[in-house]
């Protein structure tokens, strides 16, 4: 096995030039994919995101008995018309021959990294099934709050253990299934306990009402899980709006493949390059996602344009173009926690300060994203105030040369390449973190930008 590169170090960024097809969404993936592999039928998933969390996922529907047969990669065109291009080509197709309900454990553990996106989900679709599982991972994601989705799945009648601390992985679900009925679920920790719910309360003997008990953040992802449930066949009637959404479910029911799924590309990826062009005067069209898009970080392109950016909007497809020195911005983020980040080190460019509400999740992320941002931003020269759920970033007259720690989150070392936009070399350690999900980020970084 090749060794990991311990470091990365980035030559000054001058310019970001060119246009990006994106890779597939990560949170569209696994989402996909699960649902493919509950449904009746066959569903061909195309531009599905090949990275580290989705590889768990294929992995543990596999030893769950999940027919899935892949297509390779189509070779990729080359084209470098009107400017520079890059992407990586047609994405993997797969093929999920789904299993028409529930799936079951029978027994096996299932190892899932650091993948939330498949730990929170697989977690009550396998509650509904009727036989026991053991869901572990790496010692971080053992340090990720997951009790209010045990809690959740308690109140529809599953029965789950803790087999180390209480409230967080490994898990023991003992299988019998999900009667149905009402539960009440936090939603300020993560949407994706709610997410789980949802995917999984079709499956209950009997229908099933979510209510959240206190406030929803980044309901876009809730809302991107209603409308792919919508895709197989089932629809989440929401029953009360507001802060504290009630969604009803009726169940038992049975997903149905829609035939054949494209995965939109990946627009918490999007936003490192869109950033890059407003810092630096540039220009980058990404490919993939656009003015319909299902995710809340594709609005992360109206924040650079309240920062001073050009921004336009296609179906597909979003430009962003800088127009001068970038303004500091008051943004909730509430709706986009991943693009936050990447606000974070676009405003050690912009004049004045920049204030990022509405994060206080980041804390639960793949690592203490609110003191990791805030560390990262000092040791570039900036001043930071952090507060229960706000960082202020008061940006340096100059960008210092450092070593940005990564702490294994992919997020911090593809927001923190944009800091050698700064004019000063900037080295990112243990660089291939961002395998996570997007295995070729700093190739496409190579691609798309000019050096000094």
């Amino acid at each position: 096995m090749t060794p990991r590169p311990e470091k990365l170090t980035l030559a000054p960024i001058a310019r970001f030039q060119g246009e990006l097809a994106l890779p597939g969404s990560k949170s569209l993936s696994n989402r996909v994919l699960l649902l493919a592999a509950l449904a009746q039928g066959e569903t061909v998933v195309d531009n599905l995101l090949d990275s580290d969390d989705v590889g768990v996922m294929l992995a543990a529907l596999e030893m769950l008995g999940v027919p899935i047969a892949r297509q390779p990669k189509a070779p990729q065109a080359q084209d470098t018309t009107d400017g520079p291009r890059w992407g990586s080509g047609p994405a993997e197709s797969l093929r999920v021959t789904g299993r028409g309900g529930a799936l079951n454990g029978g027994g096996r553990t299932l190892f899932l990294g650091n993948a939330g996106t498949a730990m929170r989900p697989l977690a009550a679709v396998l509650a509904a099934g009727a036989s026991a599982a053991t869901l572990t991972g790496v010692p971080r994601m053992h340090q990720r709050p997951i009790g209010d989705l045990v809690e959740g799945l308690g109140q529809l009648g599953a029965a789950i253990g803790y087999l180390g601390q209480q409230g967080y992985p490994p898990l023991k679900i003992e299988g019998g299934g999900l009667a149905g009925g009402t539960a009440r679920v936090k939603g300020t920790t993560s949407s994706q306990f709610l997410t789980a719910l949802l995917l999984a309360a079709p499956l209950a003997r009997g229908p099933v009402e979510l209510a959240i008990a206190d406030r929803l953040v980044s309901r876009p992802y809730v809302d991107m899980t209603r409308r792919l449930m919508a895709q197989f066949g089932v629809k989440v009637e929401e029953i009360q709006g507001g802060e504290a959404p009630v969604y009803r479910v009726a169940a038992p029911q049975t997903y149905r493949s829609p035939g054949r799924v494209l995965v939109e590309g990946d627009a918490s990826t999007a936003s490192y390059f869109l950033a890059g062009a407003a810092i630096t005067g540039g220009r980058v069209r990404v490919t993939g996602v656009g003015s319909r898009s299902l995710q809340g970080d594709a609005q992360f392109a109206q924040v650079l344009e309240q920062m001073g950016a050009g921004v336009r909007w296609e179906e597909g497809a979003i430009t962003v173009e800088g127009q001068g020195p970038l303004t500091g911005v008051d943004a909730d983020m509430v709706a986009m926690p991943d693009a936050a980040m990447t606000l974070a080190v676009a405003a050690l460019f912009a004049r004045g300060e920049t204030r990022i509400r509405g994060i206080a999740n980041w804390r639960v992320k793949e690592t203490d994203r609110m003191a990791a941002v805030a560390a990262e931003l000092e040791r570039l020269g900036a001043n930071t105030l952090v507060e229960e759920d706000t960082l202020t970033i008061f940006p340096p007259e100059k960008i210092r040369s450092a070593d940005i720690q990564t702490y294994d989150d992919h997020r911090m070392a593809m927001a923190f390449s944009l800091a050698a936009c700064g004019g000063v070399p900037v080295t990112i350690l243990d660089p291939l973190c961002v395998s996570k999900t997007f295995p070729e980020y700093f190739l496409a970084l190579e691609k798309l930008t000019v050096r000094v």
